[in-house]
């Protein structure tokens, strides 16, 4: 069962970091975006990653659709050359929003902030709340120790081996958005035991 990805939400940091790879992805990740024809859907700021990743999409002749807090919504920080800007009231409603108007979720480097977005995204997931396809982009390696902890996390019996499987990873931008495109929700709630199944 496929998957038609009309737009994505792109979850990444509105700092550049200090890896010209990762920045130089986040671009690659909007210009392919754009090529594909797939909507960006993002957190709105013209800053660090985020400013590339748009940057990508809109070179290519893509849509952007941007999503902001109105407190962010200073001319140092927002973007002013998108497709849209959507202004919401609170950055719990800005994932609200990113998510209700995507149809799947990529995951870039970023911070504290990147991570609670991705982790709030996964755990709706697990719940059963959404099905779409998440993807963690992870051409660098910059996930490799995250990726090793979620593998503790199962081992320990914290995490269940298929809601860890509910993650897409792949190091290549073509093919996570192969995965996506090809994902198939299989998850069960998470407190179903096997007698419920």
């Amino acid at each position: 069962m496929g998957n038609q990805l009309r737009s994505v939400a792109v979850f990444c940091g509105s700092s550049p970091g200090n890896d010209p790879k990762i920045i130089e992805e986040a671009y690659n990740l909007g210009k392919i975006l754009g090529q594909k024809k797939i909507k960006l859907i993002y957190g709105g700021s013209k800053l660090g990653l985020m400013g590339e990743l748009a940057r990508g999409v809109l070179e290519n002749n893509g849509k952007v659709t941007g999503v902001i807090p109105r407190f962010l919504r200073i001319k140092e920080v927002v973007h002013t050359g998108l497709t849209e800007l959507v202004l919401v009231e609170t950055m719990h409603e800005r994932k609200l929003k990113m998510h209700e108007i995507s149809d799947g979720i990529i995951v870039l480097p970023g911070g504290f902030g990147t991570m609670e977005e991705f982790f709030e995204m996964i755990t709706w997931s697990q719940l059963g709340l959404h099905q779409k396809p998440i993807g963690m982009l992870n051409s660098t390696g910059f996930y490799d120790d995250l990726l090793s902890f979620f593998q503790t996390m199962v081992k320990k019996e914290f995490l269940q081996a298929d809601n860890r499987d509910l993650l897409l990873v792949s190091n290549d931008i073509d093919d996570l958005l192969h995965l996506m495109e090809n994902y198939e929700a299989t998850v069960k709630p998470k407190w179903m035991n096997k007698s419920q199944t």
